[in-house]
């Protein structure tokens, strides 16, 4: 470790190393939603903690979101299923005319440090889907998001399942977990739809996840499930992604309103508890 400023010590990417290995977190797919300000100081920022899971040989699996550059409203008339988690009333236009492709660069700032850091890295590997896109680095990176496409979002999340890989939540809660969209997918419900330009020219449906904010209601079922460990001053809890699944599938399918949030009139909740949209 090295000295921060304003003193105490500061983590080089081979302390996070060292702590990942004494959490028994190595050679793995990982799916990591973080919070950068959980850390303690870090030597290089978000680079100490992504070069300490390159270190670990972690394929590190970060949700890479760009809604603000490529999301399209409202949308074409045609293209409006009913039961979709919106009213497409009093709507305000919002298109920048570009087209996604998965070397943009662009992500949505709320997605944090860590994932902006991943894309910068020469030799990550993003999915396509121009709202919802994954990206991964790591040795397994290809196979992680290679089958993600604009209809089929939370591919990345299925095959960390096939993969026998880890969930790591670092500093945020259950709200932030991607993994229990694909639950509510697997406990029946359709994903919702958005829009994107195409990079021929016509708008195209997308399926996004819906609104996460009751997601915390499922902690009593998913707790007992993980484990929390100390990485830099974070405190990480970890989950096994299939098991995590499994929970959250069967929890929904047997109380539908467990997702839902505190908001009575949340046009996404109350569609998706009904089962989303008729597509």
């Amino acid at each position: 470790m090295t000295v921060a400023r304003g003193g105490g010590a500061a983590f080089s990417a081979e302390d996070v190393a060292g702590e990942l290995a004494r959490a028994g977190v190595g050679n793995v797919a990982l799916c990591l939603h973080s919070s950068l300000s959980s850390f303690r100081h870090l030597e290089d920022g978000p680079a100490s903690v992504v070069d300490a899971l390159v270190l670990r040989r972690v394929t590190v699996l970060v949700p890479a979101f760009s809604w603000d550059a490529f999301a399209v409203w409202p949308p074409p008339a045609h293209l409006r299923p009913d039961r979709n988690g919106t009213s497409y009333a009093g709507v305000i236009s919002q298109e920048t005319g570009s087209a996604f492709a998965p070397g943009c660069g662009e992500i949505d700032a709320d997605m944090g440090a860590i994932p902006k850091e991943i894309l910068g890295r020469s030799t990550h590997i993003r999915g396509d889907h121009p709202l919802c896109s994954f990206a991964a680095l790591g040795p397994g990176a290809v196979s992680l998001v290679g089958q993600q496409t604009w209809l089929d979002v939370h591919a990345p999340l299925a095959v960390l399942v096939e993969r026998g890989g880890l969930v790591a939540l670092a500093g945020v809660g259950l709200d932030r977990m991607t993994l229990i969209h694909l639950a509510e997918q697997r406990a029946g419900r359709t994903p919702f739809r958005r829009w994107a330009r195409a990079a021929d020219g016509p708008v195209q449906m997308v399926s996004v996840g819906g609104c996460s904010e009751g997601f915390g209601n499922l902690e009593p079922v998913l707790a007992p499930l993980g484990r929390s460990v100390m990485i830099a001053g974070s405190t990480w809890r970890i989950f096994p992604a299939a098991v995590a699944l499994a929970a959250a599938v069967s929890a929904i399918r047997a109380d539908p309103r467990i997702t839902h949030c505190a908001g009575l009139s949340c046009e996404r909740c109350n569609d998706a508890v009904s089962g989303g949209p008729i597509v």
